[in-house]
């Protein structure tokens, strides 16, 4: 169709390049400004200019907003949402070219000049000429661009199905974007009467393992969870060290039975999931001659259908067994150095520790300790929720040496739909159209393993799992809180369909051009007319 913004492959391609150019790091000023720049996009398309009251924006938090665009047919309920992220991770790593990382066009123009520094397989893509190089091009500014052109198509065509455009900040960091986002995505459903059919990402291709070069489609998305842990030993005076017990002794214990321990990974329609890892661990204190007491850690840990309930008492197992060889190793210490054994590690979770300090000190005591948490606001989600535990436990020393179980944000529920006869009949088309059409070859996975906000559109688990959750992260309900109740009432499938590229979060981030201006509109367009339309006619 003549006349619209971003119908052939090069008017694609300068969208993506201006959406890439408006700088959004996650936290910056230009993830506040970005929604009022695409605003002013979406208003070229005359169906928004007419129906202006179709493009909405919500408030998130520290400035940041998300915003939705409708495009509604009068005489259907069925509705896709289409869902993307604005916010980027920083440039840091781009050197010499960092000011080049938001201008797509320039900066692969640039990496020719310095392709000794880039890898094999980044090179051999440069020389190619196939991909496109910039902060975001990947990750994912082409999902939106895609978005925002089948919006636009489908108001001139009037197609007979609704479509609402949802993109949001903080994807990168703690998802607030779309936590925030979902009650007006409820709202929306009722206040139009619309009927919320399928949910659509446009996350990128994201590689299974080292090396892949596979084109997926995705019938679900993993969910992650951060287990912390907080060490509590005896302080001594380093001139007697047997008079105490370091933090850091006792946090190696659980560190190592938590790195790449198989007990977590789960095994779903032959995908599984990576194994956890360490991702943060540090003593609370500074340099001087007092040994450490207190050490926090973080152990990140995927999940495809096990709950935070079940992720909590597994952590709970393996805790024990940790703090049982700790307390073995240090007797026999003592034994070797001929004195008695002063400590024995206990475990506890957070809500146990929460109800003895109440015992103790009362229920004020302890909700004063969290407000007076929350407002510091140089603090993250996880400091604060270390600092909850660590105050705790400084004024319940009675309780140590200890090891205190908790959950730190983000949490992402897994969500999968390669049950659904909608989902499996989208794959069907995609997969059929990619090969007649572009000679493409697109496989199903399961589960989008890259983490993605289609966490938050369902939650199927009952009512005890996000009780565990909620009662166990200590600063639930005040800095960090997840939508359940509205997640319960989406029963819409999910699905991730993106445009294919490489290393996300590197330097050499890069998208392939044919895929993403060429292929991926045709294909996106053919499943929804499939589906949606063509199945009325």
């Amino acid at each position: 169709m003549m006349g619209l913004l971003w119908d052939t492959p090069e008017k694609m391609r300068q969208l993506v390049c201006e959406l890439v150019s408006w700088q959004s790091v996650s936290m910056s000023e230009g993830e506040d400004l970005f929604t009022h720049k695409l605003k002013k996009k979406m208003e070229g398309i005359p169906y928004f200019r007419e129906n202006p009251d179709h493009l909405y924006f919500g408030e998130v938090n520290w400035g940041r907003q998300y915003m939705t665009a409708l495009y509604r047919h009068p005489d259907v309920a069925d509705t896709v949402v289409l869902i993307s992220h604005f916010d980027t991770v920083g440039t840091a790593e781009y050197g010499d070219l960092e000011e080049l990382a938001w201008h797509p066009e320039a900066l692969t123009a640039a990496f020719a000049d310095v392709r000794d520094e880039l890898d094999e397989e980044a090179r051999a893509d440069l020389d190619s000429g196939d991909y496109l190089f910039g902060r975001g091009t990947m990750d994912m500014k082409a999902g939106l661009a895609l978005h925002m052109a089948m919006i636009e198509k489908a108001a001139a065509e009037q197609w007979p199905v609704n479509l609402v455009l949802l993109t949001v900040p903080d994807e990168e960091v703690n998802s607030a974007g779309m936590r925030y986002a979902v009650g007006h995505l409820l709202q929306l459903e009722r206040h139009y009467g619309l009927d919320y059919t399928l949910f659509l990402n446009a996350e990128p291709v994201f590689p299974m393992k080292p090396g892949d070069q596979t084109h997926y489609v995705y019938s679900g998305s993993i969910g992650k969870i951060n287990l912390g842990a907080l060490f509590y030993g005896r302080e001594t005076h380093v001139g007697s060290p047997l008079a105490g017990m370091t933090s850091s002794y006792i946090s190696t214990y659980l560190s190592r039975k938590m790195e790449w321990n198989p007990a977590f990974r789960e095994v779903v329609h032959g995908q599984e999931t990576p194994l956890p890892v360490t991702v943060v661990q540090k003593d609370i204190k500074e340099y001087n001659a007092q040994t450490p007491y207190r050490t926090s850690a973080l152990y990140n840990v995927f999940t495809m259908e096990r709950s935070a309930d079940d992720v909590m008492d597994i952590f709970e197992h393996i805790a024990a067994e940790a703090a049982e060889e700790c307390n073995r190793d240090y007797r026999r210490l003592c034994s070797r150095e001929g004195i008695t054994p002063a400590f024995d590690v206990r475990v506890l979770r957070f809500d146990e520790l929460v109800e003895y300090a109440i015992g103790k000190f009362g229920r004020d005591y302890v909700s004063d300790i969290l407000t007076e948490t929350v407002m510091h606001p140089e603090w993250d989600v996880r400091d604060k929720s270390m600092h909850i535990t660590d105050v705790l436990l400084l004024n319940c020393q009675e309780l140590t040496p200890a090891t205190v179980l908790l959950f730190a944000p983000p949490y992402y529920p897994p969500v999968n739909s390669s049950g659904s006869p909608l989902v499996r009949e989208c794959i069907r088309n995609i997969t059929e159209n990619a090969a007649n059409k572009f000679g493409l070859a697109i496989t199903q996975a399961h589960y989008f393993n890259g983490i993605s906000d289609l966490s938050y559109t369902s939650y199927t688990d009952d009512e005890s799992s996000w009780i565990t959750f909620e009662n166990n992260t200590p600063i639930y309900g005040e800095a960090y809180t997840i939508p359940f109740e509205v997640m319960k009432q989406f029963d819409a499938p999910v699905m991730n369909v993106g445009p294919f590229g490489k290393d996300a979060h590197k330097r050499t981030e890069r998208l392939h051009i044919r895929n993403a201006f060429e292929e991926m509109p045709v294909l996106l367009e053919e499943m929804i007319k499939h589906v949606f339309v063509l199945s009325r006619a």
